[in-house]
């Protein structure tokens, strides 16, 4: 036992003595050694902090279990994009004209321009009023044609669509004359779905579990997608896009709770990427299936066709061994991780597997209102939901700002998917790069600009140019939402993970409704001016939050991201402690925590050392 404990050590000082070897040869400023003396301390606490981490580690990181998890996430954030976004092409512009088929009971054989040419009044223009029709009278067609008709009303008999090459829910309902802010309506409508959804999933996601959730919201979208197909009135047709709403909403929220349980690292912010790259592919693909089909029924039947393969989900979703631990279904847990090493061909080391143990304190009773109670937790949550309200009102308003150009909506969803998607994968760079933190500051700064320059663009300024400042800040918005999944996600913890991630996903919905409700009883450059500020608040509110890169996942609400960042606070201390001395001192105190560091990088598992001393 000695020789071992020697040999141990003699590891440790060799090892030890290589960094700093190493570190003195880098010859990098004080400010960098600090810097990357942080990032390993980071590193080194998340495997020994997160019990978790370590049995990721032997179950396999990214093994043919995780990636098949993520490949899972694909399809459903495509139908999540195809049906959020299908309101924009059933609502196609029609020109209606009221219905006089009256007249055809005296000159049935009256072409359709004879027929508009008697019956309907027209504008000074010269151009047929869409609204007014001359009222019936009981005369023969001679006598129609000799004297003509003066009288005139509304509407009595609906409308004809004669220009019409699609068939919309426009003149399916008949949206016009009147009744064009019905349109607006469905828009508001699909927005207040999140509103009672967001609570709704995600309450049930910590309660019974990622699992459920998912297949619940994926059977809405099944269920509301198809069905919308068979409506029959443009009521129902608001009550099935609410459901589908909540479908979407519950789905996102689940997801990235279940994801965000299962990996680890890099792997969760590689997954949650390429998850809303899939979201913006799904943008695409509904962009290309509207323009080829001619009936905006068909739209939601190939949508509803394209989704029922998502059954198969209940006997291929996993649950999260996190979620199962805090619920005190250790057995179940332990279940789950043995299955992900067999898919991975691993096996996990017993004494690894017996860590899973209950919580020391019941966790169960965690709900919304301890978002109250915790204030690190309030803030953070106050914080995200700030960040969630900005974002959603100014790509809301940017999007609008787009259709008012009258820029077709088959571009404004092709270009702006294509851009999404390099925007996201750029995400990949600077989360690696920056961390989250930071990553979320500079999009959020990107976004300040592009606002800023749409503010101060004149109104002669080339349309083109309007649309290019658009377009780079929905490029912008979407790196922002990409980092802010992510971050959300990993400053909550897992007992009240989903509950966090619906109530940030409510302050999105109120920021989607009051930009869908301003953008037509303001000014043009108020919504545009209001963008500035609220991205400026957002940005300014963003360094209040801790970084999450390199952390472990905290579980239950005994831990706090307070006591995760306690390296960070004595290695600062540190740092304003050495200003007052010499760089050499401070070089020699960062190589002492160094080599401290990389001793707990050899004896990763110290609650086992009093057992190698016995």
């Amino acid at each position: 036992m000695a020789g071992e404990e020697n040999f141990k050590e003699e590891l440790r000082s060799q090892d030890a003595s290589r960094n700093l070897n190493q570190h003195e040869a880098a010859g990098h400023p004080h400010s960098w050694s600090l810097e990357m003396l942080l990032h390993r301390l980071r590193a080194d606490h998340t495997k020994q902090d997160d019990k978790f981490a370590n049995l990721l580690d032997a179950v396999g990181e990214f093994g043919t279990f995780q990636q098949r998890l993520v490949a899972l996430t694909f399809i459903p954030s495509i139908m999540s994009a195809f049906f959020m976004f299908a309101d924009y092409f059933v609502f196609t512009a029609q020109k209606p004209y009221c219905n006089t088929s009256w007249i055809l009971a005296v000159g049935p054989n009256l072409s359709e321009a004879e027929q508009l040419n008697l019956t309907i009044p027209r504008a000074p223009n010269g151009s047929f009023l869409m609204c007014l029709m001359y009222l019936p009278v009981p005369w023969n067609l001679d006598s129609i044609i000799h004297f003509g008709l003066n009288d005139t009303d509304k509407c009595r008999d609906g409308w004809i669509y004669p220009d019409a090459k699609k068939r919309s829910l426009i003149n399916e309902f008949d949206l016009v004359c009147g009744v064009e802010t019905k349109k607006d309506t469905a828009h508001i409508m699909f927005m207040a779905g999140p509103l009672i959804g967001s609570l709704i999933f995600g309450l049930i996601t910590d309660k019974i579990g990622r699992y459920p959730a998912i297949l619940l919201s994926l059977l809405g979208l099944i269920i509301f997608g198809f069905g919308t197909a068979f409506v029959n009135s443009f009521h129902l047709y608001l009550l099935f896009r609410f459901g589908i709403s909540q479908s979407v909403v519950g789905y996102a929220i689940s997801s990235i709770s279940l994801a965000t349980e299962w990996l680890v690292g890099e792997h969760r912010a590689h997954a949650i990427i390429l998850e809303h790259c899939f979201f913006a592919v799904g943008a695409m693909l509904l962009t290309g299936i509207a323009y080829s089909l001619p009936h905006w029924r068909l739209l939601f039947l190939v949508g509803g066709v394209l989704a029922v393969p998502l059954i198969s989900y209940i006997w291929i979703l996993p649950e999260s061994p996190r979620w199962l631990m805090m619920k005190g279904k250790v057995k179940e847990a332990k279940q789950m991780l043995c299955y992900a090493a067999s898919v991975n061909k691993k096996t996990i080391p017993s004494n690894l597997l017996d860590e899973v143990q209950l919580p020391r304190k019941k966790v169960t009773q965690a709900s919304v209102l301890d978002f109250c109670k915790n204030r690190q937790l309030c803030k953070v949550i106050l914080v995200m939901s700030c960040v969630w309200f900005t974002v959603s009102y100014t790509y809301f308003t940017l999007s609008l700002r787009m259709r008012e150009l009258g820029v077709s909506v088959h571009f404004r969803h092709v270009v702006p998917s294509i851009m999404e998607v390099s925007a996201r994968l750029c995400c990949i760079f600077l989360l690696q790069q920056i961390g989250r933190k930071w990553s979320l500051a500079v999009t959020l700064l990107q976004t300040i600009i592009w606002c800023l320059l749409l503010l101060f663009l004149s109104e002669g300024t080339r349309k083109s140019m309007t649309i290019l400042m658009l377009t780079l800040g929905e490029f912008s918005l979407a790196a922002t939402v990409t980092v802010f999944f992510l971050y959300t996600a990993e400053l909550l913890p897992t007992v009240l993970r989903a509950t966090g991630l619906g109530l940030v996903f409510l302050a999105s919905a109120a920021g989607a409704i009051l930009s869908l409700t301003i953008i037509n009883q303001t000014p043009s450059l108020l919504p545009i001016f209001l963008c500035c500020i609220l991205a400026i608040v957002a940005f300014s509110l963003s360094f209040l939050l801790p970084e999450t890169r390199d952390q472990p996942l905290f579980h239950s609400l005994e831990h706090s991201p307070q006591m995760r960042n306690k390296v960070k606070d004595m290695t600062t201390e540190d740092t304003s402690s050495d200003d007052m001395s010499s760089d050499d001192m401070s070089e020699e105190a960062a190589k002492n925590v160094i080599l401290n560091a990389q001793i707990l990088r050899l004896d990763p598992y110290p609650v086992s050392k009093p057992a190698l001393e016995q």
